[in-house]
């Protein structure tokens, strides 16, 4: 357990590490908005994009090894990241390291459903797990804020080389190989199908929030639905279909993965631009903003440790459904604070907000990993990682492009700024505020403008939140733990 927990944190960490490095990247490659936004973007693409097809063949050829292939794979991506001279560059292995994480995170859901057969032990495994993934978020900002102190943006990709070159060894010595006894052929088209499906649909929801609905956003986005028609009619045909579509026919299994994929939706919607806000607009240093964060982390695993306990009082679907309010509440809480002079209204906002993601992920993981069978534990694992970061992706995708959107929308015109100033200014806050004077009133302006744009969009996401709340209160058992 503690091989795998270590695994999976490290994924969450470089999940959240990039979003304090921005300010400092910004600085140094020079990268525009549509790029800092794909920085973020395409390691949960990348791995939501292929989850599904190592997921399916972990199965295969051995849940261990697949684990243990892909921390290599992190390892040597992280050091193309930390060394990267271009934006272009730096994307390359950001994508390098999503593919790497697509190996081992659902080799570390799979392993655990194959040594845990008691539901209650799984239930408590899984919860550990949750805790860990729920501690490398916060731990990311911790981590990086520390390390952009210190040294060059390129130290927060560094660190994971020690962590997964300690993962490989131990997980070599300590983690029993494990793999469905009959799994059949792997599906590699299945596996181009949901890759082909999954990253044209995020880029064309970004084009449509970005620069409004043209030629180019609806042709990528009938590619996607395409190619995602064409990958549901293979499952329903094969014999040993990679996903087992039919469960989705299933209204409770559908609001369990959609209730995972939302609140996955909304934390990394909010967290990718609000490291970003700790610094420029409140002043933090990357170590004081990552610290300021951390919250939001212990009050996920509060929820995580209460799973227990609110199951056998509330049931499955009525915990998810209320700790997706819980997660609304928090979002609007954090919009209200975040004109508050003091930052402790924030830090409870953010407490709120991480322990209605703590329990909603939990639950509804165990929930999907425990309703497919033993043999196909690595495409059942898969299918709720998928969930969880196709819903980060498109949190980052769709959140972030609103944010951009109402932040030009609010952003200041000084009198007497070219037209090239004037368009830096319209990219992102951060170049605006490497441009203007810190203590001007057009960088004033453009703080606030920044903020406004948080609000909104934190406002827009408590409001879906809470439509998906009474989705998973209609459609999700609430069979109770006993």
């Amino acid at each position: 357990m503690a091989i795998l927990v270590l695994a999976a944190l490290v994924l969450s960490v470089d999940a959240t590490v990039l979003y304090l490095a921005v300010p400092a990247l910004t600085a140094d490659l020079r990268p525009s908005a549509d790029q800092i936004l794909w920085m973020g973007d395409v390691y949960p693409l990348a791995l939501a994009g292929l989850l599904i097809g190592f997921g399916a063949l972990a199965d295969r050829v051995g849940r261990r090894r697949m684990l243990l292939i892909g921390s290599i794979g992190f390892g040597l991506a992280s050091l193309l990241a930390a060394f990267a001279p271009t934006p272009e560059l730096l994307i390359a292995a950001r994508a390098a390291l999503g593919v790497s994480g697509a190996m081992i995170m659902p080799s570390t859901l799979s392993i655990i459903r194959d040594l845990f057969d008691d539901p209650r032990e799984r239930t408590r495994a899984i919860a550990i797990w949750s805790a860990g993934t729920g501690g490398g978020a916060a731990l990311g900002p911790i981590i990086g804020g520390a390390l952009l102190q210190q040294f060059w943006w390129g130290a927060v990709f560094l660190i994971n080389v020690p962590i997964m070159l300690l993962v490989v060894i131990l997980g070599r010595l300590l983690l029993p190989e494990s793999k469905n006894p009959s799994p059949g052929r792997f599906d590699l088209g299945s596996t181009l199908l949901s890759f082909a499906m999954l990253v044209p649909i995020v880029w064309a929801v970004k084009r449509f929030v970005a620069a409004g609905p043209d030629f180019a956003a609806f042709s990528v986005l009938a590619l996607g639905i395409l190619a995602g028609w064409w990958f549901v009619r293979r499952q329903l045909r094969s014999v040993d279909p990679m996903i087992d579509v039919g469960l989705f026919r299933s209204p409770a299994f559908a609001g369990t993965v959609i209730a995972n994929f939302t609140a996955a939706f909304a934390l990394a919607g909010l967290l990718f631009f609000f490291s970003q806000y700790l610094q420029l607009v409140r002043g933090m240093p990357p170590v004081v903003a990552g610290a300021a964060e951390v919250p939001a982390t212990v009050g996920g695993l509060l929820g995580i440790a209460l799973v227990g306990w609110l199951l056998a009082r509330l049931g499955t679907g009525r915990a998810v459904a209320v700790a997706l309010v819980v997660v609304a509440l928090g979002l609007a809480l954090v919009a209200v604070a975040e004109q508050s002079e003091h930052y402790l209204w924030l830090g409870l906002a953010l407490a709120v907000l991480g322990f209605g993601v703590g329990v909603t992920q939990t639950v509804t993981t165990d929930a999907v990993v425990t309703m497919a069978p033993k043999r196909k534990a690595g495409a059942a694992a898969a299918l709720s990682e998928t969930s969880l970061e196709l819903g980060t992706a498109f949190g980052i995708a769709v959140l972030g492009s609103v944010v951009g959107t109402c932040y030009r929308a609010f952003a200041p015109s000084p009198p007497g700024m070219s037209g090239a100033d004037r368009a830096t200014v319209l990219e992102s806050p951060a170049r605006a505020l490497h441009l203007l004077p810190s203590d001007g009133d057009a960088a004033e302006a453009v703080r606030q403008a920044f903020t406004h744009a948080m609000q909104l969009t934190s406002l827009g996401a408590a409001a879906l939140v809470l439509v998906v709340a009474l989705i998973a209160w209609r459609t999700i058992p609430a069979t109770r733990e006993p």
